[in-house]
C-alpha cells in the first residue's frame, strides 16, 4: 500500500489535480448516466433507512447525483422527515438549513446553491440519523479526499460514531490508498454507478458486504 509520510498535502493537491481532469473528460451521456444510478442507489437506501433528519447537498458540475439528487432525496424520505443541505460559512466551516424544494435554492459562491431558510447551526449535522457527503475520491479504509477546502473534515467531527456517512463517486474514485492527515475524518461506505452501496467500515445499520461486493440496508 503507498505512502504518504511528510508529502500528504502536495500528493493530495496531485491527486485532486488528476481526478478533476479526469471528471471533466465525461460526456454529459456518461454524467446522466453515472448520476441517475448514483441517485437510484442512494434512494433505495433512504427508503430502506427511513431517517428521520438527514444531510445531501445540490451537486455541481461533475459531482455524482447530478442537481436533482435533492428532490430525489426529499421525495424518499419518510413524512415530516428533514433533509439539510450545506449553507457555506465565510470561514469555510459549515452551516445547514432545510430543503423545501428546488424554488428554496438559491445561488453562492463557487458556483453551489444553497437553502435560503433559517440556518439551524453547525452542530445541526450533529442530529441528522444519515450523512450523505460529496468526494473526489475515497479509500479502501474509508479515508475521503475532498477539494481542499476542509469543510467536511470540520463537520464531520460533529457525526456521532453511531450515524452512517455515505460518499457518492464515479466509477474508478475508490481506490487502494489516498494520502491522508490527522484531520482527515472518514466515511462508512460509497456508492458508486457500477458497484452500488459499498461498506468499508463498521457501517451502522447496513449489513455486511455480500459475496457480490454490495451491501444491503436492513
Amino acid at each position: 500500500m503507498p505512502e504518504f509520510p511528510d508529502g500528504a498535502h502536495e500528493a493530495k493537491r496531485e491527486t485532486r489535480v488528476a481526478l478533476l481532469a479526469h471528471r471533466r473528460a465525461l460526456t454529459a451521456a456518461q454524467r446522466a448516466e453515472a448520476a441517475a444510478r448514483v441517485r437510484a442507489e442512494l434512494v433505495d437506501l433512504v427508503r430502506r433507512l427511513r431517517p428521520r433528519r438527514m444531510t445531501g447537498y445540490v451537486p455541481v458540475g461533475s459531482e455524482p447525483g447530478g442537481p436533482e439528487l435533492p428532490e430525489a432525496l426529499r421525495g424518499a424520505l419518510p413524512g415530516r422527515a428533514e433533509l439539510l443541505l450545506p449553507v457555506l460559512r465565510d470561514d469555510l466551516d459549515l452551516d445547514w438549513a432545510a430543503y423545501d424544494g428546488p424554488d428554496s435554492l438559491v445561488a453562492a459562491g463557487r458556483g453551489m446553491r444553497e437553502p435560503a431558510g433559517p440556518r439551524l447551526g453547525r452542530a445541526a449535522i450533529g442530529e441528522a440519523e444519515l450523512v450523505v457527503v460529496p468526494a473526489l475520491a475515497v479509500d479502501h479504509r474509508g479515508l475521503r479526499l475532498g477539494r481542499g477546502g476542509g469543510s467536511y473534515d470540520r463537520a464531520l467531527a460533529r457525526v456521532p460514531g453511531r450515524v452512517l456517512i455515505v460518499a457518492l463517486l464515479h466509477d474508478g474514485e475508490l481506490v487502494e490508498a489516498l494520502p491522508a492527515q490527522p484531520h482527515d475524518r472518514p466515511v462508512h461506505a460509497v456508492i458508486t454507478p457500477s458497484g452500488g452501496l459499498r461498506t468499508l467500515t463498521d457501517a451502522p445499520g447496513v449489513d455486511p458486504p455480500t459475496s457480490a461486493g454490495r451491501t444491503r440496508a436492513p
